[in-house]
């Protein structure tokens, strides 16, 4: 009985050992870390770290419905002779008094450290949904494409003409969008740029050139800026200075433009001045009153010192909640040789 019972126990050993080594042998291995997505807070809030990458990724935009009123800023630049049938505005726009879109904006900026500076590359598309007939009103744009490195920017973005005041009573920017090569020194309180822009569709060729230059200074609440853009092709120059400054409750600005004759930069008269002041009421609710006048309008390609321009209007803007926002703004445009007449809109944006 002993021998047997000896036999019987080290049978049952050796079958406990197999089980064992067979159990281990089909054990799966441990899957390898994921690389979840990181927050970059290198270049401000919204950026992240691309997988695998060490460039950071911020995706943005909106998405916009508008409803406007009255005549609109291309309305405004029309000769009589374009006005065929009688209606009060040029044959090549609507005939109704408003009009209802649809925008979708969509921007990816990519950023990365490098030994030059921050290596920037920038995408953004407009998607506009009209449903009348104007040209261009339902279709896809592509807003800006760039590549910045350090002080160094290359490709089709906004100029420095495009800044305007707060509201939109103001219209102190007219070609604002080139392929360009810039440059910007950035000194903190001291800025400087210097541009090299291709007119195309803005000059008597096809491939114009342009030079643009900046300085501006910004010291506490208030900051200036003074603009020059010299427009080779018809050897024509423009010069606009704008001054921002906080004041009280809110911000005033005040802009000042003149043009030696009409050219890419500057075409809408020989000069103008604007204003504006933005009073915050809390932090939800802001009302912008602001006016502006243009002298020696300009009238078959030359200024006209006997044409002159005004307007005065009022924005409003009241932060629904975070991310959705309304704007509304009206106009009171009045011209020597036009019809007045009583423009704007009514804006519903959500942002993300």
């Amino acid at each position: 009985m002993n021998i047997k019972s000896l036999l019987l126990g080290s049978a049952a050993a050796l079958a406990a050992v197999s089980g064992a080594q067979a159990a281990d042998a089909i054990i799966a291995a441990e899957p390898e870390p994921m690389e979840y997505v990181r927050v970059c807070d290198a270049f401000g809030t919204g950026y992240f770290y691309i997988p695998g990458t060490e460039t950071c990724l911020k995706i943005g935009g909106f998405v916009r419905v508008q409803g406007s009123f009255g005549r609109d800023e291309a309305d405004s630049r029309w000769n009589a002779e374009d006005d065929r049938d009688g209606d009060g505005r040029p044959d090549a726009q609507s005939t109704s008094d408003w009009d209802m879109f649809s925008r979708a904006y969509l921007s990816f900026d990519a950023k990365s450290d490098t030994e030059y500076g921050t290596l920037t590359g920038f995408f953004a598309a407009e998607f506009n949904a009209d449903n009348d007939s104007d040209d261009g009103d339902s279709m896809i744009d592509v807003d800006e494409a760039y590549v910045q490195l350090g002080g160094l920017k290359a490709g089709f973005f906004y100029s420095w003409w495009d800044k305007g005041l707060n509201g939109e009573t103001d219209s102190i920017g007219e070609n604002t969008e080139f392929n360009s090569l810039a440059y910007i020194y950035d000194g903190g309180t001291f800025q400087a740029g210097l541009a090299v822009d291709e007119l195309e569709a803005t000059t008597t060729k096809a491939n114009g050139i342009g030079v643009e230059g900046i300085v501006s200074a910004s010291l506490g609440g208030v900051s200036f800026d003074l603009l020059g853009g010299f427009d080779t092709e018809v050897e024509e120059g423009a010069i606009r200075a704008l001054l921002s400054a906080d004041a009280g409750p809110g911000t005033f600005q005040l802009a000042g433009i003149w043009a030696s004759d009409p050219n890419a930069y500057w075409a809408d008269s020989e000069w103008t001045v604007a204003a504006s002041y933005r009073f915050n009421v809390n932090e939800k609710f802001a009302i912008t009153p602001g006016a502006q006048y243009w002298d020696a309008l300009n009238r078959g390609g030359r200024f006209d010192a006997s044409e002159e321009q005004w307007r005065v209007g009022l924005t409003t803007d009241y932060d629904i909640t975070e991310g959705l926002a309304t704007r509304f703004a009206i106009n009171y445009t009045d011209a020597s040789d036009e019809p007045d007449y009583v423009s704007g809109f009514l804006r519903l944006q959500r942002d993300f």
